[in-house]
């Protein structure tokens, strides 16, 4: 398996496939930086020459932010959100759906799982 950027690709995929498994490059980027570096693209990844492999890890962080970099962007995007305390803010900090979907249904993914509230009896229903 070779690695690139901390990241071990699968060596029996197609290169412009594999570089989508680090994170922050999509199908479209791996074939853009390929195209740049003159690496056919069909080829498999286990069999991409160690120097041709070393000028693509440099060529993807020079060029694009990957990984470590892109994670740690988002959050800091993410805390000043909630710092600054605008709507996506507060909504990133109640654990709601962001950008304008339905919470009455759906929205499971966000929400969690299920709480269901317990109905409480009135009083003449405790006495008969």
């Amino acid at each position: 398996m070779p690695r690139i950027a901390g990241v071990d690709i699968p060596g029996d995929k197609r290169v412009v496939v594999s570089l989508t498994y680090i994170y922050g490059i999509s199908k479209h980027l791996s074939q853009k930086a390929l195209k740049a570096l003159k690496i056919d693209e069909n080829i498999r990844a286990k069999d991409i020459s160690e120097d041709d492999l070393s000028t693509l890890g440099a060529f993807l962080e020079k060029n694009f932010s990957i990984e470590g970099q892109l994670r740690r962007q988002e959050s800091q995007n993410i805390t000043r959100l909630k710092n600054i305390g605008c709507y996506r803010g507060l909504r990133h900090r109640l654990g709601l759906p962001v950008r304008g979907q339905r919470t009455k249904t759906n929205a499971r993914t966000r929400k969690g799982k299920k709480r269901t509230v317990s109905v409480k009896k009135s009083v003449k229903e405790m006495k008969g």
